[in-house]
Formats: structure tokens, C-alpha cells, sequence
């Protein structure tokens, strides 16, 4: 029996994690969804240390760029150098819609950017729609490979 999927959303906004639960609460897909505020967190959940040891990785990250701590960008590195999580899509969902922030996040190795939407409606769409596409659409790789 398929699991469901598992999504990480690494987000300092405590409002936006609240949304995009609410926009992916009557998903068929039933995705399991976690919540770090920092780019230490981040790292520490997807390392499976301290706090986050007995934690499921996860199949898809969504991850802010503007992150105490460690920035959304360090977190992108440390993500794609490191062979035990590079194969973890990464989703940039920021605010930002500067063209160098863009470019960087895919020099980096993000699987994806959008940007935040900034009205309710658009906002749902866009989670709605991360979450179809990678869970519904794209074949990822098994957990734990």
C-alpha cells in the first residue's frame, strides 16, 4: 500500500503555513504535512537529528528564502550538495519576485519557483497546484533512496 505523501514546508510565517494546510485540506492525496520555521530546523528535520530524529523525510519541500537563521538559499545548498537529500525536490515559495533571487534559486539547484501569490484566492491556487503537480503528475523517487 502507497503511503501518502509527505511535505515539508520550511516557512518563518506561522499565517502562510496556516494557508497552505487550509488549501491542501480537501486534497484527495492526503499529504502528510510538517512544518519547520528556520533554515536550522530545516536542516536539522531533513537530517533526521535532535528533535526530528524519528521523522519521515520528506518527498517535497517548499522552502521561503527569507528564513531566520539560515536563509532559504543556504538551506537550498546544504539540501543539493549533500547525496542523502539532493534527490528531494525543492519548491522556492517566496514573496520575492526578483529576477536574481530566481536565478540563483535555480543555479542552485531548486526544482521549481514561485512566487507568492499575494491575494487569498491565487494563493490557494498556487499550493493546490504545487501539490498536484509533484504528488499528483511527476514521478519521484522512492523514500530512503
Amino acid at each position: 500500500m502507497k503511503t501518502a505523501p509527505e511535505l515539508l514546508i520550511v516557512d518563518d510565517n506561522p499565517a502562510d503555513v496556516v494557508l497552505a494546510r487550509e488549501a491542501l485540506a480537501g486534497s484527495a492525496r492526503h499529504c502528510q504535512i510538517n512544518s519547520v520555521g528556520d533554515g536550522v530546523e530545516a536542516l536539522a528535520f531533513l537530517n533526521r537529528t535532535g528533535d526530528y530524529a524519528n521523522r519521515v523525510r520528506p518527498d517535497l519541500v517548499m522552502l521561503d528564502l527569507n528564513l531566520p537563521k539560515k536563509d532559504g538559499l543556504t538551506v537550498l545548498a546544504a539540501v543539493k550538495a549533500d547525496p542523502d537529500l539532493r534527490c528531494i525536490p525543492v519548491v522556492i515559495f517566496s514573496t520575492s519576485q526578483l529576477g536574481g533571487d530566481i536565478t540563483r534559486s535555480y543555479k542552485m539547484g531548486a526544482n521549481c519557483y514561485v512566487s507568492k501569490p499575494g491575494n487569498l484566492h491565487d494563493y490557494f491556487s498556487a499550493v493546490k497546484s504545487i501539490e498536484e503537480f509533484w504528488f499528483g503528475f511527476a514521478s519521484l523517487p522512492e523514500r530512503g533512496e
